[in-house]
């Protein structure tokens, strides 16, 4: 497995699963052209950009770079790397017909052909983590308040909007944000500030 530590912006479900066949990242699915109406989800991207960066790996057809082109517009404060997968003429197994363009997508190239485009745009498999660095878990969660009891729903609110992360986040998903862009110190010291210290 390849770990990085910036999250990759991807098109869709197929495109995901094939990524975390190789990859050890938070990735995030635009499902297609409705990133252009879900305002949670551009909060969340333009939110990852400002404080990791994001990768941004979408097909090579003009659908994909229009949602690429979509992305670096509201991320254009943040850190964007543009991951480019080279033109590979083919069809995805599950499908039937070609694409359009008849260019295979993410989801229908080998994992070394999108290692390849990963380190062509610099993109550096991440190093950094301790091994010993405790993760935050969903035991954590339960035990600050932020699931299984009364007020969980008001006061995970309070934590996803203290740390300016959208409100339909998941417990899953909180999970995976979390231990991406914090500790499990700056967590505890976050969930302390909801209970008032």
């Amino acid at each position: 497995m390849i770990a990085l530590d910036m999250p990759v912006i991807v098109e869709g479900k197929y495109d995901k699963i094939k990524l975390s066949s190789f990859l050890d990242a938070v990735i995030i699915e635009t499902d297609g052209f409705r990133i252009f109406s879900d305002n949670e989800k551009k909060a969340l991207i333009r939110y990852l950009a400002q404080t990791k960066g994001i990768i941004v790996l979408t097909d090579s057809d003009a659908a994909g770079f229009r949602i690429r082109n979509y992305i670096r517009n509201i991320a254009a404060d943040g850190r964007v790397v543009n991951v480019y997968i080279p033109d590979i003429f083919g069809k995805e197994k599950r499908k039937t017909e070609p694409s359009k363009e008849g260019k295979l997508g993410v989801e229908g190239l080998s994992p070394a052909v999108l290692t390849q485009a990963l380190e062509k745009a610099g993109v550096t498999p991440h190093t950094e983590k301790p091994t010993n660095a405790r993760p935050v878990t969903t035991a954590d969660l339960f035990a600050d308040g932020f699931t299984g009891s009364d007020n969980a729903k008001e006061r995970k609110y309070k934590l996803l909007s203290s740390l300016g992360l959208p409100s339909r986040l998941s417990n899953a998903q909180l999970l995976q944000l979390l231990n991406t862009f914090m500790s499990y110190d700056d967590y505890k010291k976050a969930a302390e500030a909801i209970s008032g210290g």
